[in-house]
């Protein structure tokens, strides 16, 4: 393992010393509206913000969510939460009604802090169903039912919405609030504390929170940064979800530990992409697979100039040589770097350098990141793997999670006792140090980036009236690498169709989650234990998507 030197700091205590030492340095630019903030004007704000969050009664060490696209003022929030001591929850901005109500419930949210909605999502409408109290309630003083530890709610904007905050007014409340208690608060924090919590679908069958501490996605961060050689020069394009550690960490944190610029768009659009890269020079531009492909296929593509573009960051799903080799050629990306991890381990734990092969980039995941120690182990023994031997990916470092929230026998699981993290994913090491990804332990299912854990989706499925039992599995898509299958068993004398099934899910699941395939079944393939064979059901959704002819 290579040795480093880690960052002992705090997010708080990072964004103040750039303030001071690049103190008119672009740090967040949305090139869509011309916004933009200097580090200085950026720290400035997120004080405000920061003492707000204390005059409207929350404290050190609460919970504070965020349910938003990549807005403007949701890095500000951040920020924030970091240099008063509380901890920063991340929402997913596809989830529905079922999936908030448990996050909320199980995070112990504080305060959530929301925007009016995304697609077909109106959020404010299911804050308010989930928490009707807050059209009686007086602000501040909001005791909500179902949500004990609740203290408010935020809009993300200038709109008025009964019961709720707006953002304006926090900041407000922080330009009239005396710096004093902030100061005392941040001097107390510790890089050890935990800033951000991270939920991630579990093989039991709900998202469990992902407790990441200062240490954790700094040092991350600025391995990432390092591999890709960003610095102050470099502007990085980042169209990747902020609530996610592809924007949060790879991006976000890799950005402030080189002091480089942040060009953030605030959903993925390609033409969007095209365009800030041009306006703003950018050096870098990070996306999944699919991201790379729209942007390259977009009709007016050659229309824009991306000489700027350097290096970046592929990653989510495994690209092919043909769209790698666009992507170098036309985009100009000669330095491209493809990470792989998981959100327990920061989540990067290994990369591709700037200066490997394309076919390294391509056929691997790359080495261990510096700091980090990674292994292929023997999943029954737990020995380490000889060169060459398939075992499971391993890690252990400064990346490694604190742990799950409120879940300690889960954590014991995932960390075993002398501190390896177990991802559940099958892999390779070779005698040069790379390392390929060759399959899962568990039977998650990757659509586009997005992590789908079969058992979420299966308890779901089992309280719709009819249903016996339901089997999830993955099938192979050209677009997406995998998509979501359910193979349904009904109950006798029952009749539903594939699109009742989705009916069931809309609004209450994420639409990434929700099964493009459905086969209703007699039965599922049987070990002569009696347990479930899912390759087979794998193998048997393949087949039917081929024979149907309509593969994706």
């Amino acid at each position: 393992m290579e040795t480093i030197k880690t960052l002992e700091t705090t997010l708080g205590a990072l964004l103040r010393e750039k303030a001071r030492t690049q103190p008119d340095h672009d740090f967040i630019v949305y090139a869509d509206r011309d916004l933009r903030f200097t580090y200085a004007e950026f720290d400035k704000r997120v004080d405000e913000l920061a003492k707000g969050l204390l005059a409207i009664g929350l404290k050190k060490g609460d919970h504070v969510g965020i349910w938003a696209t990549n807005v403007p003022d949701w890095n500000t929030l951040l920020f924030a939460a970091a240099r008063t001591g509380m901890v920063f929850v991340t929402i997913n901005t596809g989830y529905k009604l079922h999936e908030l109500d448990f996050l909320m419930k199980q995070s112990d949210l504080a305060s959530l802090f929301v925007i009016d909605g995304w697609r077909d999502s109106d959020y404010v409408a299911m804050v308010n169903e989930l928490v009707p109290e807050l059209k009686t309630c007086q602000r501040g003083y909001l005791k909500a039912e179902k949500f004990p530890s609740l203290k408010n709610v935020v809009y993300v904007g200038q709109q008025k919405h009964r019961g709720y905050y707006s953002m304006s007014e926090i900041l407000l409340l922080g330009k009239h609030t005396p710096d004093d208690e902030l100061h005392a608060i941040e001097a107390s924090c510790d890089t050890n504390d935990v800033v951000n919590m991270q939920y991630t679908s579990g093989t039991t069958g709900f998202p469990k929170g992902v407790m990441l501490t200062h240490r954790n996605i700094l040092n991350n961060g600025l391995g990432i940064g390092d591999n890709q050689r960003l610095s102050e020069k470099d502007i990085v394009c980042l169209p990747v979800p902020l609530f996610h550690c592809f924007g949060l960490v790879l991006g976000m944190m890799a950005i402030i530990t080189h002091g480089s610029t942040a060009a953030i768009l605030e959903w993925f659009d390609p033409l969007l992409v095209l365009a800030t890269i041009q306006k703003e020079k950018c050096t870098a531009v990070y996306g999944v697979p699919t991201m790379f492909i729209a942007e390259l296929n977009h009709p007016m593509f050659r229309m824009f100039d991306l000489k700027s573009l350097r290096t970046g960051i592929m990653a989510g799903s495994p690209c092919t040589i043909e769209a790698m080799r666009q992507v170098i050629d036309l985009m100009h990306m000669t330095e491209v770097t493809i990470c792989y991890g998981l959100t327990e381990s920061s989540p990067v734990m290994t990369q591709t350098r700037y200066d490997d092969t394309i076919e390294a980039k391509v056929e691997t995941v790359g080495r261990a990141l510096p700091g980090v120690e990674v292994t292929i182990r023997n999943p029954d023994t737990g020995e380490e793997c000889p060169i060459g031997t398939h075992g499971e990916f391993c890690c252990r470092g400064y990346n490694t999670m604190k742990g799950y929230y409120k879940l300690p026998g889960d954590t014991a699981k995932c960390i075993d006792e002398k501190g390896w993290l177990h991802s559940g994913d099958l892999g390779v090491k070779d005698e040069k140090g790379f390392f390929r990804v060759t399959g899962r332990i568990k039977d998650m299912i990757i659509r586009g980036g997005e992590n789908v854990y079969p058992k979420e989706i299966e308890d779901y499925l089992y309280t719709m009236p009819g249903v016996k039992d339901v089997q999830v599995v993955g099938v192979a898509s050209k677009k997406y690498g995998e998509e979501v299958s359910a193979f349904v068993i009904l109950h006798p004398d029952v009749t539903l169709s594939e699109e009742d099934v989705r009916d069931f899910c809309r609004g209450q699941i994420s639409r990434f989650k929700i099964p493009k395939y459905i086969f209703f079944v007699d039965g599922f393939p049987l070990t002569s234990s009696g347990k479930i064979q899912k390759y087979l059901l794998r193998d048997i959704g393949n087949k039917k998507v081929e024979e149907l002819g309509i593969a994706t």
